[in-house]
């Protein structure tokens, strides 16, 4: 038995010293150097080149790197019955909370507008505090921390989801959208990426927003239609907005946001896999596969997530 490791251009060593720390007996290959495809019954991923599953015919787990499995699902010769698990940890909550969190506080408390003042030496005291109301799209076990967090701090905040759920808080699903968008002059994207959800963030969904709504996108760079982002900023729909994913990265550097001062940006680092915390869940899911167990943190191959 043994596990691959595929990330084309991202430095293993972290992920190879925790698996080998935590049972060394498991051999560990890592592409581009794969000798053995024939020993390889468990694979984990981020960005593989599609196709190249297909190379381990005892192939029996597939593992996100991380909290989403898009990167995974989007390869159209993906093996068609082989589980696929993903990562989830507290910590990767605690970080993208956190971040969506000083995102909300520092539109609430004005910071930027600060920052520029302070370059003019301008001392203005006036509107201190922009009245905020919070709206989750996509409120898993990610969005779900974000609203509890927020809604602690006395924030008034909604979430919108696919189905009906019974919520502590204000929750919008379905058809129900535009009720939510009008609640709402915040919008928080969580939403995980599928057929349905790509380029959700378009100019038909700014429209309908309450003008200048703010937008923070964490989630993933394709949910956002990004140059209908800046139609939508032109035309006051959209106030501003904190962006950490985007549909190529790095970020070109002939790309618009990059001049654009009511957008402000930060490298997918809104929360990032540490493999102290993912490489045990990936060994114990790679036990229970031996055993013919029931898997952990195992998506629905339907619903994308």
């Amino acid at each position: 038995m043994g596990l691959a490791i595929i990330s084309p251009g991202k430095n293993m060593d972290a992920w190879i010293s925790n698996f080998q720390s935590l049972d060394p007996s498991i051999p560990i290959q890592v592409y581009p150097d794969i000798q053995d495809p024939l020993s390889v019954e468990a694979a984990l991923l981020w960005n593989h080149p599609p196709g190249i599953l297909l190379e381990f015919p005892n192939l029996k787990l597939i593992c996100s790197m991380g909290a989403g499995v898009d990167h995974i699902l989007k390869d159209p010769q993906l093996p068609e019955h082989t589980p696929i698990t993903r990562i989830v940890d507290e910590k990767l909550t605690w970080s993208m909370t956190n971040y969506v969190v000083m995102g909300v506080l520092n539109h609430h408390r004005q910071l930027v507008r600060y920052q520029q003042q302070q370059r003019e030496k301008r001392w203005d005291m006036s509107s201190p505090e922009i009245e905020v109301s919070i709206g989750v799209l996509g409120v898993g076990a990610l969005g779900n921390d974000i609203v509890d967090k927020l809604s602690y701090m006395g924030f008034k905040v909604s979430g919108f989801g696919k189905s009906p759920k019974i919520m502590s808080y204000p929750y919008y699903f379905g058809s129900q959208l535009d009720d939510f968008l009008q609640q709402i002059n915040v919008l928080v994207c969580m939403l995980p990426l599928t057929a349905e959800t790509e380029g959700y963030l378009n100019l038909e969904l700014f429209k309908k927003c309450n003008p200048g709504t703010y937008l923070i996108n964490v989630a993933r760079g394709k949910h956002l239609n990004e140059q209908e982002l800046l139609v939508a900023l032109e035309r006051g729909y959209i106030s501003g907005a904190l962006l950490d994913v985007f549909h190529v990265e790095p970020l070109p550097s002939n790309h618009p946001f990059w001049e654009e001062e009511r957008i402000m940006m930060t490298p997918h680092i809104a929360s990032v896999t540490n493999p102290n915390a993912a490489a045990p869940q990936i060994l114990e899911n790679f036990r229970r596969m031996k055993m013919s167990q029931p898997l952990i943190n195992q998506i629905n191959r339907i619903k994308g997530y």
